[in-house]
């Protein structure tokens, strides 16, 4: 079976289930051998941080669509949300765009990045 953008969707029994508070999970699944785990920044954090599996270099003033290789099932009546870290927005200007994943969406989640700065950014 497959997702929205051909993405293969993963039965429910795979999926990894990060520890969270409350009622409500998030439900991860990594699509590659070399997707790096997604993170919490310290206990209480509100979100994840999300890696990119591949290396990608964002010239100046340019944009690129940078893929995790992960797939996420958000809970009923909810939607998830890709938001720019401080320390990248701040220190290198790197901006996210378009950062709503809807409730249905299961394919590879891929975060758009605009990079503001004057020197050229990349992973690693």
């Amino acid at each position: 079976q497959t997702a929205r953008g051909g993405a293969q969707v993963i039965s429910p029994s795979k999926w990894a289930r990060p520890a969270g508070e409350g009622s409500m999970q998030l439900h991860l699944v990594r699509l590659s051998k070399h997707t790096t785990t997604w993170t919490k920044g310290y206990a209480r954090a509100v979100g994840y941080d999300l890696y990119s599996t591949y290396d990608y270099i964002l010239p100046p003033m340019e944009k690129a669509f940078v893929k995790t290789d992960i797939q996420i099932a958000l809970p009923s009546g909810c939607y998830g949300r890709l938001a720019p870290h401080s320390g990248l927005a701040a220190k290198y200007f790197i901006d996210v765009g378009a950062g709503v994943i809807a409730e249905d969406y299961r394919g590879n989640v891929g975060v758009l990045l605009f990079d503001f700065g004057k020197v050229r950014s990349q992973k690693g």
